[in-house]
């Protein structure tokens, strides 16, 4: 669906979200084919729930989730497909449930991925079952069967702790993959003479040439395969190369020009357990050291399920640096100096996630002549 749909629509498109709003127990039973007011109450509490902007207008990635939410473990057959994966609330279930087992399942996306089929193989193999992949009846009977093996704590929590430790604190040799978003004849938010796709882009050189400086391997999203690829794309780049973490870039507007501060999005749903434990862990260091650093507004960090950080295999953060609807906030931006102060800001909060506790520093406090020596 490439249509947008609102308030005050009409017609077979609005029949079919209403009847899918219907049977998620948001909306009430009608025959009506009209985008009402009661419909956008409940696309907004729908978008809220599921980790997308809440603003009521079903787009093509709200129309995409709520057909996903369609689906029930035991709905259908579920298999990998190369290159068209499946995708569905009934994968979310089966990848939390091999998860709570002890399997390895990568981030619980709702994404039917070869990682989440190994995960499924392995747990076949466990159970007698022939290791085919495929979770049919059987599979599906020996999943509600067993009890959780893993305790103590969320597994891929553990697990993803586990893998930091493993990676030592040296930030040489690691990879960070940049996404300044927009780019080319994507401008992005434009406020009078200051444009999102120049601010993130420089921000991103900055932060690649001083993470170069320390012996991290680097790469941008934006120029090897056109300027303005779309998220799916962006996500897939990274995951090519291999990268440790994401830091994608960008600037915000507002109808009400008093909006300001700073942000930070990480994978996952505002509910215990359904969050990428690095990702949002990362998201806070950025958040904390940019606001520490800056003075700014803290508009705090967030769950979000939009498709950079749902279809990246690593952990990955969306940072908005400000409002440029906002005087001060594009003031700000605008200076060279700042933007210095914001990439320090970032560098740091890398080095951070790194870092275990005994060996951190307090937020604000390390610089980056400290990350050189490390």
């Amino acid at each position: 669906m490439s249509q947008h749909y609102r308030s005050g629509d009409h017609g077979p498109a609005v029949a079919e979200i209403r009847s899918k709003l219907t049977r998620l127990g948001l909306l009430s039973p009608s025959t009506d084919d009209a985008f009402d007011e009661s419909v956008e109450t409940a696309v907004r509490r729908f978008q809220q729930e599921r980790g997308l902007t809440a603003h009521g207008v079903v787009d093509t990635a709200t129309y995409q989730v709520l057909d996903e939410a369609r689906w029930q473990l035991g709905d259908r057959l579920l298999s990998y497909v190369v290159g068209s994966p499946l995708t569905g609330d009934d994968i979310v279930a089966l990848q939390r449930r091999l998860t709570e087992l002890g399997f390895d399942v990568g981030q619980v996306d709702g994404i039917f991925s070869s990682h989440t089929e190994a995960a499924l193989r392995e747990f076949q193999r466990n159970v007698g079952l022939p290791a085919d992949g495929t979770c049919g009846p059987s599979t599906f009977k020996a999943l509600r069967r067993l009890a959780p093996r893993v305790t103590g704590g969320r597994p891929d929590s553990l697990r993803a702790g586990e893998a930091l430790r493993a990676a030592g604190t040296q930030l040489s040799g690691k990879i960070v993959c940049i996404d300044p978003g927009h780019g080319g004849d994507d401008l992005g938010n434009v406020a009078g003479d200051v444009v999102e796709a120049e601010i993130v882009g420089d921000v991103a050189s900055r932060i690649e040439g001083r993470l170069a400086a320390i012996g991290v391997r680097t790469f941008q999203t934006r120029g090897l395969a056109g300027p303005a690829r779309g998220d799916i794309e962006r996500a897939e780049f990274a995951n090519q190369t291999g990268a440790n973490l994401l830091v994608s870039l960008h600037v915000d507007v507002h109808s009400n020009s008093r909006a300001s501060g700073i942000s930070t999005y990480h994978y996952g749903l505002d509910r215990p357990g359904s969050n990428s434990a690095i990702g949002e862990q990362f998201a806070g260091l950025v958040q904390r050291e940019l606001v520490a650093r800056t003075g700014m507004v803290d508009c705090r960090t967030h769950a979000k399920t939009w498709a950079l950080l749902r279809r990246s295999d690593m952990a990955a953060v969306r940072i908005e640096l400000g409002y440029i609807s906002n005087p001060d906030d594009a003031a700000r931006l605008s200076s060279p100096q700042f933007r210095d102060i914001i990439t320090e800001a970032v560098v740091v909060a890398v080095q951070r996630v790194y870092l275990p506790s005994h060996e951190d520093a307090h937020t604000g406090a390390m610089r980056l002549a400290d990350l050189v020596e490390r």
